[in-house]
């Protein structure tokens, strides 16, 4: 994608750290947060899960149209083409909390057992961009309008997840409103999740950890489901 450029694939590192200085600015200092330290980090780390989950769907939503010619020409796993979207998408993101942990270590000056879970949440986060994208790339190949709608949804979904604010700081008496930002959201317990190890050094939550675990296995076993149902046709629709 970036061959020929003066940074390669460092060009993966601006769009984060470009929206961490954007909205540091706005929640940073203007509209100052007092009640987190590092904002910065607290922000980055919630930007970075999101970038991969974001570029992950959408990149896998036209992926089987934009290889319509293997499609109709190669007998092979159809599915290895979102998978292999996302999984390109995964080592760009691992690679960024590879740079960003051993920031929040320094800073907390301590190396916490919480870091033991990390894998397994990244493993959860994977398996439930994966399913996602097994579904929206067999319901673009017949209806050409899921990107769009896609791309329309994401940008509110991006504001009400917990990315520039702990769910946990909603004032009293939004009850309602804070469990949708919580549990109704589904991108917002993977959020947390690496947010508490590698921002606060902490272990998610039991419902945190159940949360992901059984929606990644769900989101999963239905994309695939979806995809395996729909992808007779594949060849003729593309």
């Amino acid at each position: 994608k970036y061959r020929g450029s003066a940074l390669g694939v460092l060009w993966y590192l601006v769009n984060p750290l470009v929206m961490m200085g954007a909205y540091y600015l706005m929640f940073g200092v203007i509209l100052p947060r007092q009640d987190l330290e590092h904002y910065p980090l607290f922000l980055l780390v919630g930007l970075v899960v999101w970038v991969f989950f974001n570029q992950a769907v959408m990149s896998a939503a036209p992926s089987l149209l934009d290889h319509g010619a293997l499609v109709r020409k190669a007998r092979f796993p159809r599915e290895i083409i979102p998978a292999s979207v996302v999984t390109v998408q995964l080592v760009t993101f691992v690679a960024l909390l590879a740079l960003v942990t051993p920031i929040t270590v320094a800073i907390r000056g301590t190396v916490d057992a919480a870091l033991l879970v990390l894998p397994f949440v990244l493993a959860c986060l994977f398996a439930f961009v994966l399913g996602l994208a097994f579904a929206v790339s067999i319901l673009h190949a017949y209806f050409r309008d899921v990107a769009p709608i896609l791309s329309a949804a994401l940008l509110p979904w991006f504001f009400l997840s917990p990315i520039f604010f702990e769910p946990d700081a909603i004032v009293t008496g939004h009850e309602t409103a804070l469990f949708v930002l919580e549990w109704v959201n589904p991108v917002a317990p993977y959020i947390d999740g690496v947010r508490d190890i590698v921002y606060g050094g902490q272990l998610p939550g039991p419902a945190t950890l159940v949360y992901v675990a059984v929606v990644a296995a769900l989101t999963l076993l239905g994309g695939r489901a979806l995809f395996a149902r729909l992808q007779g046709e594949l060849a003729v629709v593309v």
